[in-house]
């Protein structure tokens, strides 16, 4: 499965509303960070397909979301179960740390 790009118009059908659990990805462009961490979170999401669903949010693009969820640092990821955030990772997180948090919503 593709990572789905999360905006203002659909987070609410794909992320709040999802059957899976969903890992949402912030980050922008111009982050180096985020580079580091992009193919790791796409990995990821092809390896749990069928268990979670990953989206990205484009900081610089869907200002609101970025507000409403207070990123204050790119990359962020927030993980969302049965509507609700139920955790975040702040920074280039290593995998095992990324996916002891995605195991944690299995």
């Amino acid at each position: 499965m593709a990572e789905l790009n999360i905006t203002n118009d659909n987070f609410e059908a794909e992320v709040l509303k999802s059957e899976l659990p969903v890992m949402v990805d912030f980050w922008a462009t111009w982050c180096g960070p985020c580079k580091v961490l992009s193919p790791l979170v796409e990995t990821l999401g092809h390896e749990y397909e069928g268990k979670i669903k990953v989206g990205k949010v484009n900081v610089d693009e869907e200002n609101d979301l970025s507000t409403k969820y207070q990123i204050l640092s790119i990359p962020t990821l927030k993980f969302f179960k049965n509507g609700q955030e139920v955790g975040e990772i702040i920074g280039a997180a290593p995998r095992s740390t990324i996916e002891a948090k995605l195991k944690e919503l299995l």
